[in-house]
């Protein structure tokens, strides 16, 4: 069995190769981070397809989780009213947000955005591809998120972490950050990557049979810096495992 991990650095990959055995992956980090929410730009404005850049092109078409070839009608229907913008993705996060149900019990890998719009269920990834898909639809650039979101300024949910996915708009000049399975301004996202959508920035990969027994997953504040973000709010070190 061989498993590729990619890590905090972009592209960055480690390759294991494993005979029929357990094995046990562990990966920690100290990562700075700015301690502000994310940025709010109420007035920001959709570019028209030819003023987009060539980078961000790729973010306008389907991909294997995100068929927005398939939503353009909903698209349309929901939020084609709406001034293309950032009104107009922060409706479709408003909506994907309370019309998907989170549901461990009832996830599927295999789950798409076209999927989840039917089933109505899914967990952070599946509320992130709808939200890419439908803006997508829209023709506004959507790019998927991957990463560490720390419960940091937010009630305790009371559950284990798991690691979060969340999305990129492209609107004016620059991509601005949406999550549609949370929908708050949050802060101290450590992103580890970003694509097209969760096939791109899968965390581990393996060719072979393989079996997840455990996964525990901790970002926290360091304690070293606790007093100092306490007193700023600007800066932010956060433990990574």
């Amino acid at each position: 069995m061989v498993v590729t991990s990619s890590s905090i650095s972009r592209r960055e990959l480690r390759r294991i190769t494993a005979g029929p055995r357990r094995i046990d992956i562990r990966f920690s980090a100290l990562v700075d981070v700015e301690g502000v929410p994310d940025l709010t730009f109420d007035s920001a404005k959709a570019d028209t397809l030819e003023q987009l850049p060539d980078a961000s092109l790729q973010f306008l078409l389907p991909s294997r989780y995100c068929e927005s070839d398939r939503l353009v009608d909903v698209a349309r229907a929901q939020f084609g009213a709406i001034e293309p913008g950032w009104v107009q993705v922060q409706a479709v996060s408003d909506w994907v947000h309370e019309k998907i149900e989170f549901d461990y019990a009832r996830w599927s890998p295999s789950y798409s955005a076209a999927s989840v719009l039917e089933g109505r269920v899914g967990v952070c990834r599946d509320f992130t591809h709808l939200g890419i898909g439908l803006c997508r639809a829209l023709n506004l650039p959507a790019r998927y998120v991957f990463g560490y979101l720390p419960d940091i300024g937010v009630p305790d949910p009371q559950s284990p972490m798991d690691f979060c996915a969340w999305m990129d708009a492209y609107l004016g000049d620059r991509w601005y950050t949406f999550d549609p399975r949370n929908n708050q301004r949050r802060i101290v996202r450590v992103v580890i990557d970003r694509g097209r959508d969760g096939a791109d920035v899968a965390m581990v990969t393996t060719f072979g049979r393989a079996e997840l027994i455990t996964m525990t997953v901790v970002a926290e504040l360091a304690d070293r810096d606790a007093e100092a973000v306490q007193k700023s709010n600007v800066h932010t070190a956060v433990n990574v495992d």
